[in-house]
């Protein structure tokens, strides 16, 4: 009984040995049909995801496209003021007056709007938060303008937002120029709305209506931003330097949007 038991087992495993085998060969004969099921499926899956696909590609173009716009903008800035500088330089030497107000124009058709989103009673005359940070390529020392003119510079950036200390503020401090003379000194505010230009030597034939604009101190802040002009002499130091009040070209007890 036991050895017909076991040869019935042993028929029995060869036999399905044996259809496992031919089941194997015939998938492996027929491996070019399933590769033509397997293409179809796929051509048909493809067309639910195609509107997928093509917004990832205008996405990533998109992107692509805007980190080059930021990247352009950014060195056309710097040949801008480059240009500014060697306009400046070239009439130095020259004798020929070249004013910040004749390079505001072109400053401001290449410029950009941040929307102001607070200006905090405490602080009116410090600062302001704009809608523009590091995504939108603000970096800290920037400098912001209203109508033209300069009003302060970047201070504190964040991914969204940043803040900017105004030229009315006591700690804003900036090296400028009187443009008729070229006399130097620094401008600075006193923190409730007035801007003060100091250290300039008595006697050098200053008058209200001469021009101020920013002095060469560095990349961002170029040389040739237009401030305001002398709204009259402030005091005179017995050390023999003047302060002249200034009269800011911009109108800063009321604005909402600046440029950068």
């Amino acid at each position: 009984m036991d050895n017909k038991q076991n040869n019935t087992r042993e028929w029995f495993h060869g036999l399905t040995a044996l259809i496992l085998a031919l089941f194997l060969l015939g998938i492996s004969s027929g491996l070019g049909v399933m590769k033509n099921i397997v293409d179809l499926w796929g051509a048909a899956l493809a067309v639910p995801e195609y509107p997928a696909v093509i917004m990832r590609e205008i996405f990533v173009g998109w992107r692509l496209w805007s980190r080059d716009k930021d990247f352009l903008d950014t060195e056309v800035k710097k040949l801008r003021d480059e240009n500014a500088l060697l306009r400046r330089e070239l009439a130095r030497l020259t004798g020929e007056k070249i004013y910040s107000d004749d390079l505001k124009s072109t400053r401001e058709k290449n410029s950009r709007t941040a929307r102001i989103t607070l200006r905090a009673p405490l602080s009116w005359w410090n600062e302001i938060r704009i809608d523009k940070g590091e995504s939108d390529n603000i970096t800290q020392g920037l400098p912001i303008f209203y109508e033209g003119y300069l009003i302060g510079r970047i201070s504190s950036v964040s991914l969204m937002s940043s803040w900017a200390e105004l030229i009315t503020s006591s700690s804003f401090m900036i090296p400028a120029v009187i443009e008729e003379t070229r006399e130097l000194g620094v401008v600075a505010g006193d923190g409730n709305g007035s801007v003060f230009l100091h250290y300039i030597p008595a006697g050098r034939g200053v008058k209200s209506g001469m021009r101020v604009s920013t002095a060469m101190i560095g990349e961002q802040l170029a040389p040739g931003l237009p401030i305001g002009k002398i709204a009259g002499e402030f005091s005179s130091a017995s050390e023999g330097y003047a302060t002249y009040k200034i009269q800011p070209g911009a109108e800063l007890s009321k604005f909402y949007t600046v440029n950068y």
